[in-house]
């Protein structure tokens, strides 16, 4: 079976769930994060701010600095994280700019234009969508507000185990806390159309966290919270963020309006990992006739093992690893034919069914 940008659910029985909660029937097979019932109540009550960002509660004596590191994450991100309500449920989002700008996913806008958006300290707003592109699940929207408390973006990639606090508005249940680790990157999600790569962390994220941020010790966002891997329907400990390098890329373009276009190798093969020598890979079944692969000289046959120094272990993960770039991008790729290891320099085109 040959496979270029059809999504597929992967890891045996296991299912994708975004986080949108919109109702029960949401949790179930991929997972969006957001939530309707109850939760619209929620975000009409006025009458306090919310207060979950306390750092400690009662009379307990305060932790001194760097003793409570997800508190004090969470002391930083919660001004910034917003609660969203759409038509049809809830979702969450982070203040990207001060002058107004808002960063959320893009599956819990359901094609709305304007949305309602509650800020930590209770206040609410009308948001107006700017644009929204749904392969990366990335959106941005805009408030007639100034002297926002913005989010500080960490592009980089985070490290494997340390710390993740995942922030939103699971079940409705506005500015909530959960804390964890990083527990992989570059994990290919294929709840889209096509593959994009991904944050796993095993911060309990639930429906209605969708477009929150998941943040580092220092209350960076390293990502915005978009679905979940389950068996079960609910929280399993396996979810997923999108990489604030993509956010900012895609976030960064809407905004000034350029055209969104995604990467393409062109190459097709089986979705399945292809092992060759002991080593897992993408199996190029068929190189595409004036694609950047082509003109590298990939051929078929050859299987794809590394991509920018990333190792690839099938076909899903080099798709998602290509769309980490944007076409005109030169990509090192490391493959094996018949036995040798090459190394071969690709530019990325356009992906054909792109406008623009």
């Amino acid at each position: 079976m040959k496979s270029t940008d059809a999504p597929k659910e992967r890891r045996g029985g296991l299912r994708f769930a975004f986080l949108y909660f919109v109702g029960v029937a949401a949790v179930v097979g991929v997972i969006a994060l957001a939530a309707p019932g109850a939760s619209d109540e929620a975000a009409g009550d006025t009458s306090a701010p919310t207060t979950s960002h306390s750092a400690s509660g009662g009379e307990a004596p305060p932790a001194a600095p760097g003793e409570e590191p997800a508190a004090d994450a969470a002391e930083v991100i919660l001004p910034s994280v917003v609660h969203i309500k759409t038509s049809t449920g809830i979702g969450s989002g982070v203040v990207y700019g001060a002058s107004g700008l808002i960063v959320t996913a893009a599956h819990i806008l359901s094609g709305d234009e304007t949305v309602t958006i509650r800020f930590d300290d209770g206040e609410l707003t009308e948001g107006e969508v700017v644009g929204v592109v749904p392969d990366a699940d990335v959106a941005v929207i805009e408030v007639d507000m100034d002297d926002l408390p913005a989010a500080t973006f960490n592009v980089d990639k985070p490290r494997v185990g340390q710390m993740a606090v995942a922030v939103g508005s699971p079940w409705g249940l506005e500015s909530t806390v959960t804390a964890g680790i990083i527990s992989a990157i570059d994990q290919a999600n294929c709840s889209f159309s096509g593959c994009v790569s991904m944050v796993q962390t095993d911060a309990a994220i639930n429906p209605g966290n969708s477009g929150g941020p998941l943040v580092d010790r220092d209350g960076s966002v390293l990502g915005l919270n978009v679905s979940i891997f389950t068996g079960s329907g609910a929280n399993d400990g396996v979810g997923f963020a999108v990489p604030s390098s993509v956010v900012v890329d895609y976030a960064d373009s809407i905004i000034t309006g350029e055209p969104i276009e995604t990467a393409f190798l062109g190459v097709e093969g089986d979705p399945d990992p292809a092992f060759s020598d002991g080593r897992a890979g993408a199996m190029i079944a068929e190189v595409i006739e004036g694609a950047g692969a082509e003109a590298a000289g990939v051929e078929a046959g050859d299987v794809i093992i590394f991509l920018d120094g990333v190792a690839i272990q099938d076909l899903p993960d080099l798709q998602a690893q290509v769309r980490l770039h944007r076409p005109g991008d030169t990509v090192e790729l490391r493959l094996i034919r018949d036995g040798e290891e090459l190394t071969l320099d690709a530019t990325l085109g356009t992906r054909p069914n792109d406008s623009g």
